[in-house]
């Protein structure tokens, strides 16, 4: 029977154990009848459940009753006397009737419990309160019988409220953590196998039964010697009645239960997280062998673009991103495994560190193999890049070379000429680079079998060659053609630089040739002061002509070449029809310049000639000297020479150019004019002999 049960009962104290004890240290059991009518029913389940409290060790010394009838009538003091009988025979050795002073003593007669001892089997006995202590020590008596003994039966009922509770529920969760610890000790199959769920658990909190418990004990414990408040020892829940050997053992049963159940606990949590990480592992692993690298399977291509390149990538980002969830999903149950590892479990050691190198080496390989797809489409983003470039620079050489050339002159051709040769060798620069591109990225797929779990990649791996390859020969011959074009190219403008050049010179030639009249007209003016010099200018002259000659002769080669050019380019020169009547025309006028040196020359040489052998005295030949054929000679030659100096040269074309300035043609004149003044005194001076001696 539990307190719970019959509270309100127990709150009417029909009956209270003190902790009291008689001489016999057997307990006093005290029945405080009230005035009211008492309920047997209810002083029948009291006794009842009084009696039950002690042990069977002290039920042995007997109890001693105080029955207070001071405020009830005799037949209800009677009727519990008798009930005494039913409920405590064995355990009742005295019963004291307290009674009041005056009212019981007439009735005494007609009931006398002395001679019912036989049939009641214990002894009553009718006393007053103030004589109750020739039975009972005063200390071991209540207020209420002049004892000193301090009784508080609310503050008892409530200890004894928490006492069953405590006992209850540590007695049910002894069995449950027993249940629990032995189900575990026997480590079945199915008990390691079988999920946690309710009935795993305690129906109530094992640090809060404890925490009652010792609660309970300290007051237990607290309470027996009243120490804090003087007076008297009372013991109110001492080791009869509140069973104090019983809390401690209850204690010490529940705190090794509950250790036992704390590494049950912390076992089957190990386990259970073992478990659980063993099958995210398996997760993760199912979901990379799987999924993951069906997506990878099925990304195999390279693009034949740039733009199906990047899609590509875009595509396999989408993929990395996947597989971002289930790495960080690795991360976390490596540092799970890292932390139980580091527990130090011997015997889940090799299950934990299989788990952590099979999740390590799927992670891994597929990471391996996303990095191995990411560098293979970025080498062929790169070799799809550098085959866009080539082919925009042979485009534009292509469409530079499909340009006729119409040149301006030859430092544009030569300019035109120089980008020519630097496209070209930038193309040869690019496929260099496309031939190394191609090459990485060959090699690149070449080792992709390592990473298809046993598929055969080779017919994937065959197109994504034969694209590779077709570029670059597509690209080596799209070079080639180009490399010929750029050969014609090459001789054509050559030859038109040649053409230029030619023209050039040529014009330079006529220059040259202009130059050459310009001097002959302007400079080759003097006559000479005598026979000598003039040869010497006649000489100087006829080389003079042969290096006008020369030029001219140039002149007339550098135009041949142009017109043999002109023919070989299909093209007409812009400058030939031009310079030859130029040339043709400058080499008539110093053709004619020259000419009219030459007799100017002739002339001055016969004059000085003659002159000088008049004018000089030579006795061997004085038949000459008095010739005057000689002398007439000589005049005319000399006259015709100064009309000659006064006449322009007349060119073909009816153009007229002097020789020289006035002044220069004025100074020459006047020294042909004192020759002949001298020859004519010469001439003088033979005809008249005595003219001369006079004057001598």
């Amino acid at each position: 029977m539990e307190a719970s049960v019959i509270l309100p009962i127990l709150k009417k104290k029909l009956a209270f154990l003190s902790g009291g004890k008689d001489r016999r240290s057997g307990l006093i059991l005290t029945i405080p009848l009230c005035l009211e009518q008492t309920n047997m029913d209810e002083l029948s389940v009291t006794l009842d459940y009084l009696l039950s409290i002690p042990s069977e060790k002290c039920k042995a010394r007997g109890f001693t009753v105080i029955v207070d009838g001071r405020k009830s009538q005799w037949n209800v003091v009677k009727t519990v006397v008798l009930m005494l009988q039913n409920v405590v025979p064995a355990e009742v050795s005295l019963v004291c009737v307290v009674k009041p002073d005056e009212f019981w003593d007439k009735k005494v007669t007609h009931f006398c419990f002395w001679k019912e001892k036989d049939r009641l089997g214990f002894e009553v006995i009718l006393v007053s309160a103030n004589k109750l202590t020739r039975y009972i020590e005063p200390c071991q008596l209540t207020e209420d019988f002049g004892g000193s003994l301090t009784y508080d039966h609310m503050d008892w009922l409530n200890k004894r409220l928490v006492f069953e509770k405590f006992t209850k529920e540590s007695t049910s969760l002894l069995d449950e953590l027993a249940l629990i610890n032995n189900g575990s000790d026997k480590g079945s199959e199915q008990e390691k196998e079988r999920s946690v769920d309710l009935n795993f658990l305690p129906s109530v909190d094992p640090e809060t039964v404890l925490q009652t418990g010792h609660e309970l004990l300290s007051e237990l414990q607290q309470r027996r010697f009243n120490g804090s408040d003087g007076g008297v020892s009372w013991s109110p829940m001492d080791d009869e009645l509140l069973a104090q050997p019983q809390v401690m053992k209850l204690l010490d049963s529940l705190r090794e239960q509950y250790t036992r159940y704390q590494e049950v606990c912390r076992q089957r949590s190990k386990r259970t997280q073992l478990e659980e990480i063993q099958q995210k592992v398996m997760q993760v692993v199912n979901w990379l062998e799987g999924p993951g690298s069906e997506q990878l399977r099925a990304q195999w291509g390279i693009g034949d673009s740039i733009r199906a390149s990047q899609a590509l990538q875009q595509k396999h980002e989408e993929i990395e991103s996947q597989h971002s969830e289930w790495f960080a999903v690795y991360v976390e149950l490596n540092q799970q495994i890292a932390a139980l590892l580091n527990a130090g479990d011997e015997e889940d050691l090799v299950e934990l560190k299989s788990l952590q190198q099979q999740l390590s080496d799927v992670c891994y390989r597929q990471a391996s193999q996303l990095e191995f797809r990411q560098n293979l489409l970025q080498a062929a983003l790169e070799f799809h890049g550098v085959a866009q470039d080539l082919s925009q620079q042979l485009d534009g050489l292509l469409g530079m070379l499909c340009v006729d050339v119409a040149p301006a002159d030859g430092a544009s051709i030569q300019q035109t000429l120089k980008l020519l040769e630097e496209k070209l060798k930038s193309v040869d620069v690019g496929l260099q680079g496309l031939r190394e591109k191609g090459q990485g990225l060959l090699d690149q797929i070449s080792n992709q079998a390592s990473w298809a779990y046993g598929k055969d990649v080779t017919i994937e791996n065959k197109e994504n060659v034969d694209h590779i390859q077709g570029v670059m020969e597509d690209m080596q011959l799209r070079k080639q053609r180009c490399e010929d074009m750029v050969d014609v190219r090459r001789l054509k403008m050559l030859q038109m630089v040649q053409l230029f050049k030619c023209e050039e010179d040529a014009s330079q030639a006529v220059e040259w040739l202009s130059e050459l009249l310009d001097a002959l007209l302007k400079t080759h003016i003097r006559l000479g002061d005598d026979a000598q010099e003039t040869k010497v200018l006649l000489e100087k002259h006829r080389k003079f002509v042969d290096v006008a000659q020369s030029t001219y002769d140039y002149g007339r080669q550098l135009l041949q070449a142009t017109v043999v050019l002109c023919q070989s380019l299909r093209c007409t020169s812009r400058s030939s029809g031009d310079t030859l009547p130029r040339l043709n025309r400058v080499w008539k006028q110093f053709t004619v310049a020259s000419e009219e040196r030459v007799h100017r020359l002739e002339m001055a040489i016969a004059f000085h000639s003659n002159a000088e052998k008049i004018l000089q005295d030579c006795p061997e030949e004085p038949e000459a000297l008095n010739d005057e054929e000689q002398f007439e000679e000589i005049e005319a030659v000399g006259k015709s020479l100064l009309d000659r100096l006064t006449v322009p040269v007349v060119y073909p074309d009816g153009t007229e150019q002097y020789f020289g300035s006035p002044s220069d043609m004025a100074s020459t004149a006047e020294h042909i004019r004192d020759r002949m003044k001298l020859v004519s005194l010469k001439r003088q001076q033979l005809r008249h002999p005595e003219m001369v001696t006079a004057e001598s």
